[in-house]
């Protein structure tokens, strides 16, 4: 079942290699179907390596019904999420260390200091408290603390974001280690200047007009603000 779904999955698992926001097996990805069932990577292995039928298809409950893999050890948490989230249908968690070391040093959220950043998380990005890797509490944490934001950083651990596709997810974790770049930079050299709530608002208006499927953004948000 679903076998152009699983080679995106694993398509995207090599791009999140690619940008650097996991090493080796690390991190996973889930997808939920229309018609009910997740397609969720397995545990402990490198995306390069993977075929299709090593992605397994699971019910929301954690029942496996094709696949003879072991499935990634943050299952439990993951599907706590797509069932408290229905309008979310790709999650991703990476390790990626620029976003988490944001975590290091933050209390309570990433700052938006990027459009990029608005225009994907659509807001600031809560930190998490710590909860043990393979734990129910990992999805608990990001259902409990995401509020209007795509993202979480889960303290000393890594990211979880979400995205309605997956896609959606991969662009969140991608622009969010891009801004946590910068972000840090500038914290070294001095102390970084943050977007308005203003700004990062009309950010993520913009970024819904996004892409060849949308129509030409509207010129009343490309006003400054």
């Amino acid at each position: 079942m679903f076998t152009e779904e699983k080679r995106q999955i694993i398509t995207y698992g090599c791009l999140m290699d690619r940008y650097q926001l996991i090493a080796l097996s690390g991190g996973n990805l889930t997808m939920r179907m229309p018609t009910g069932e997740v397609l969720i990577t397995p545990s402990g292995m490198i995306y390069e390596e993977m075929q299709p039928e090593d992605v397994l298809v699971m019910d929301l409950d954690g029942n496996i019904l094709e696949g003879t893999r072991k499935p990634s050890s943050d299952t439990e948490g993951l599907l706590y999420i797509l069932r408290h989230m229905p309008e979310v249908n790709g999650v991703i968690h990476t390790h990626q260390p620029y976003a988490t070391a944001v975590g290091l040093i933050e209390e309570q959220y990433f700052p938006v200091n990027l459009t990029t950043l608005g225009n994907v998380a659509g807001g600031h990005v809560p930190i998490t408290p710590y909860s043990s890797p393979g734990s129910v509490e990992l999805g608990m944490d990001t259902v409990r603390y995401i509020g209007a934001s795509k993202a979480v950083i889960l303290a000393h651990h890594g990211v979880m974001t979400v995205g309605k596709t997956l896609k959606d997810a991969l662009y969140t974790a991608v622009y969010m280690e891009e801004a946590a770049k910068c972000y840090l930079a500038a914290k070294a050299a001095g102390v970084p200047k943050m977007m308005t709530e203003e700004q990062v608002r009309q950010s993520a208006e913009i970024f819904q007009f996004y892409g060849q499927d949308h129509e030409e953004i509207p010129r009343e948000l490309l006003t400054r603000r």
